[in-house]
């Protein structure tokens, strides 16, 4: 299977949720490209980014995986090619 470019935007609203969180990227950490986290205390949040490339398979797995945590949301944008 061709693998795919795309970017994860993940918000995180309990921190509590965070190694977790972690630990399922560690899984993944083959595929990730790079990763930024910006904390953003004014809303008591945390916003990460993760650019990945993998098999569609795959980084819809990461998602689900990670939409499934409770208080954090995932949503995933591809590359055209």
């Amino acid at each position: 299977m061709d693998n795919r470019v795309a970017v994860i935007s993940i918000i995180v609203e309990d921190r509590k949720q965070a190694d977790v969180l972690n630990d399922i990227l560690h899984e993944y950490s083959g595929y990730i490209i790079g990763r930024m986290g910006l904390p953003y205390s004014k809303k008591n949040l945390n916003i990460i980014c993760i650019a990945i490339d993998a098999p569609l398979n795959t980084i819809n797995a990461l998602t689900g995986a990670i939409g499934r945590l409770p208080d954090v949301t995932a949503k995933v944008s591809y590359a055209k090619k």
